[in-house]
């Protein structure tokens, strides 16, 4: 079996060399784990403000988790290198159930987001969360040991950003010249 992280790969979804699923992903991920944050502040304070804040995170999670899978899915379409690793898979199932998840839960509160977070809204934005966490694991997997969307710098200027550093006996300790 041939092994993948040894050179990195360039996005086919990707904006001057950026890839664009990289940049959108964040958002997200911000929302839904935001929508298990203020069900826990809903719980500590019975305050119905979290509640609303829960339903509109999880809408712009979900929405935000559509868009960003676009180029996602687009890279894993168009890459033979990235559909051949596992990881690939995993990362792009897992995100899929997050987007299950995170449609249940909105379904749940969507006629009383109140009603929603005091049930298996609560529940579900665990289960979210740490699907989130495992993920976003699997997509560092990706990026930074099978470097998908990280191509090296093998110009002459990228030695620039190198710096040489004397070590002294004493350990971590730089000499300064």
């Amino acid at each position: 079996m041939a092994r993948y992280h040894r050179h990195g790969v360039e996005s086919t979804a990707a904006i001057a060399g950026h890839p664009i699923h990289h940049m959108l992903v964040v958002f997200p991920i911000a929302f839904l784990i935001g929508a298990f944050a203020t069900d826990i502040a809903f719980r500590s304070t019975a305050d119905t403000f979290w509640a609303r804040g829960s339903y509109w995170l999880l809408s712009a999670g979900i929405v935000m988790a559509l868009l960003a899978a676009i180029p996602g899915f687009i890279d894993f379409l168009t890459i033979d290198r990235v559909r051949n690793v596992w990881v690939s898979w995993a990362h792009m199932i897992g995100n899929l159930a997050v987007v299950v998840l995170a449609a249940i839960n909105l379904w749940l509160r969507w006629a009383d987001p109140v009603a929603g977070a005091q049930g298996w809204g609560f529940w579900l934005s665990l289960v979210t969360t740490a699907l989130l966490i495992f993920n976003g694991w699997l997509g560092g997997e990706l990026a930074y040991r099978y470097q998908v969307g990280a191509i090296p710098d093998e110009s002459p200027d990228v030695e620039q950003f190198h710096v040489e550093v004397e070590r002294t006996a004493t350990a971590g300790a730089r000499r300064v010249s």
